[in-house]
């Protein structure tokens, strides 16, 4: 005895109604053998549509057992049910529910994309499908552009893609003139004379007549089951089927092509509704953008900082007579003194040492005369402060030991002495007080200790200003230059043990510019983590509006989730899809964010407002990877509510 290929015993659902329970379908049994083509008859309300959603596995029955082939489906979860859905049924619904984002063939090849099937194959079974059912020009046409009969061959034809062994038909002809409605029961008994089985669902006597066998149905239980006069034989002149889908391609290459197409339909979706996809990016493009110029202008501000810093003198201590600023009684410590420089140098962490004294006096040129700050200074002096040369030259170690009046002047200097000249300050001689110094090299204005940039500042060799300004051996102070690879604490605390050792007490103090980097670079850090922390919030708020407008779309296309389940998609195609729109909005909205970052980033530049922004690729990655994490943590929930639709309600 062989096995039929539907069996239903005892089949009962019941839907709760308030605070009742309806029952639609009573204790079923019901046989149909391969080949067959049967009709389900009965008025509406009957039970008839629900009978062929439960055969089609787009439903679960309350109660009682459905066998296909011989298998219980009662125990297959909702990806073997899809499976069974996919490979042996095949569904033309009365209103069509083709996907009007796709083509004609585009909407026949959908069960194969989700059985695997190959690309080129698919399409090619699709377009002879199409030719089969007279439809043959029209395989490029959206749904729109087609008429009623021509959608519901299209709808044949996709119940045909993956060669189903059943043809579930719910009113196939209800929303068709009578010409298109015989055209498709003809095409129903051609499929049903090539072994297909055949499953029509109908109120109208006309289109029941023409089934081999009905089934009429009432208040839920079958009232008769009988044979028709139909013809059984098989027409000669009825077309051959183009042939079934060809094996499926490796896993992997069936996953990539699902992909492909999910990632395919997510832009349509998108284009669709392209003021939508905008506004809902603008959050995203708000934030990353506002993380970036944030980052970028932190990373600029630092940069600044560090850069005015750095003429402080970089990795440097100042080593000062006294106890420290405002000491008193420093000017009489006079225990600093150039030895104390030269013993400094010998240590491995230091890598140059300068001695400094100073004095204030008068710089006169010609008629010009101004108060300037006479620096005396050591031939590493300019290395170790960072000093840049805008022209001449620097004095060198030859001119400390001979006491060479060679000065080096600043910027400004240079402005008040010879701006009005306007000559070239080098080779010129002025007046520092009463000493003549010849000026070899101009460097740029720099800060200097706690004093300002503005000050007018004459760098001399320290033994010149020693002899000849100020009379004395001892020393303003020692600025010495750390190794680059040592550290700054811990070569602060050797120099202090170092100097307490020659000197027998402690009559100094350090000044670590390295504190001081460390201390603006903190702050400046703090105020962009704060300013970060407000532009973080606003990407969450895009976040939020991601998904309230993912959830908006799963609502807005659940017809479209159904009738992708009902050809076989698995819910793991579907939680692909909406994440995959998802993450889409929230990259190109990242795309779009860090092209606005950068071009408000130009426009600073090109506006000349002193503002730096300095860009790097790590904020854009980090700005992509954000992105893409906001799209699935933001997406996921609407998706997995668009993957956990049951097909029923989906269509319904």
């Amino acid at each position: 005895m062989t096995t039929p290929l539907i069996s239903v015993e005892k089949l009962r659902r019941d839907y709760v109604s308030g605070e009742g329970t309806l029952t639609v379908l009573k204790d079923i049994d019901l046989t149909i053998e391969h080949g067959e083509m049967v009709a389900i008859m009965g008025a509406s309300g009957s039970g008839k549509s629900t009978l062929m959603n439960l055969l089609g596995l787009l439903d679960r029955p309350t109660s009682g057992t459905y066998r296909v082939s011989g298998q219980d489906t009662s125990a297959l979860d909702s990806d073997q049910l899809s499976a069974l859905r996919r490979e042996h049924f095949g569904f033309i619904f009365q209103r069509y529910h083709l996907l009007a984002e796709l083509s004609a063939v585009g909407n026949v090849e959908i069960p194969a994309i989700y059985a695997g099937r190959a690309r080129s194959e698919r399409r090619e079974r699709g377009a002879a499908l199409l030719g089969r059912l007279g439809m043959a020009d029209r395989t490029a046409h959206r749904p729109g552009q087609l008429s009623g009969g021509q959608q519901q061959r299209v709808s044949i034809a996709r119940a045909l893609m993956n060669d189903a062994e059943v043809i579930l038909a719910d009113e196939p002809t209800g929303a068709l003139d009578r010409q298109s409605g015989e055209e498709v029961l003809r095409i129903l008994e051609e499929l049903n004379a090539d072994g297909k089985t055949i499953i029509i669902v109908t109120h109208d006597p006309s289109v029941a007549a023409r089934a081999k066998r009905i089934i009429e149905i009432s208040d839920g239980v079958i009232i008769a089951d009988r044979r028709t006069d139909a013809a059984d034989a098989r027409k000669s002149e009825t077309p051959a089927d183009p042939g079934t889908a060809a094996s499926a391609p490796t896993r992997w290459g069936a996953g990539l092509d699902r992909f492909r197409e999910a990632f395919t339909m997510a832009l349509k979706a998108l284009a669709a509704h392209r003021l939508r996809s905008f506004l809902t990016m603008l959050g995203i493009i708000i934030g990353i953008a506002s993380v970036m110029l944030v980052v970028a202008l932190g990373t600029g501000s630092q940069k600044m900082i560090l850069a005015n810093i750095s003429s402080l003198g970089t990795n440097t201590l100042e080593v000062f007579p006294g106890k420290g600023f405002g000491d008193t009684r420093s000017g009489r410590v006079t225990t600093l003194v150039i030895s104390d420089a030269d013993a400094l140098a010998k240590l491995t962490y230091v890598a140059a040492v300068t001695p400094t004294v100073s004095t204030n006096t008068t710089a006169r040129f010609g008629a010009t005369v101004a108060n300037a700050l006479v620096n005396g200074v050591g031939s590493q002096y300019f290395i170790v402060k960072g000093s840049t040369l805008v022209s001449g030259r620097f004095f060198d170690d030859e001119s400390v030991a001979t006491l060479s009046q060679d000065a080096v002047i600043d910027e400004n200097t240079a402005k008040a002495l010879f701006g009005s000249e306007g000559s070239d300050p080098i080779g010129k001689i002025i007046l520092a007080g009463t000493v003549p110094v010849r000026v070899v090299g101009v460097i740029s204005s720099q800060q200097g200790g706690f004093g300002s940039s503005d000050n007018l500042s004459i760098y001399l060799p320290y033994t010149s200003v020693q002899t000849r300004f100020l009379g004395t051996t001892s020393l303003r102070s020692l600025t010495v230059r750390v190794a680059d690879d040592a550290e700054m604490d811990a070569a602060e605390q050797a120099v202090t043990d170092f100097l307490i050792r020659r000197h027998g007490t402690k009559d100094f103090f350090i000044l670590n510019t390295d504190d001081i980097r460390k201390t603006i670079t903190s702050t400046t850090q703090t105020m962009t983590l704060l300013v970060s922390a407000i532009a973080v919030i606003s990407l969450i708020v895009g976040g939020i509006g991601v998904m309230n407008i993912m959830l908006v779309s799963v609502s807005e296309r659940v017809a479209e989730i159904g009738v992708r389940m009902a050809v076989g998609a698995r819910r793991m195609d579907i939680l692909q899809q909406f994440l995959i729109e998802a993450v889409l909005v929230c990259l190109i909205g990242g795309c779009l964010g860090i092209a606005l970052a950068l071009s408000v980033g130009a426009a600073a530049a090109l506006s000349g407002a002193g503002i730096s922004l300095i860009f790097s690729a790590t904020p854009m990655l980090l700005a992509f990877a954000c992105s893409c994490l906001i799209g699935i943590a933001f997406g996921f929930l609407p998706a997995r509510n668009a993957s956990r639709l049951d097909p029923v309600a989906a269509l319904s």
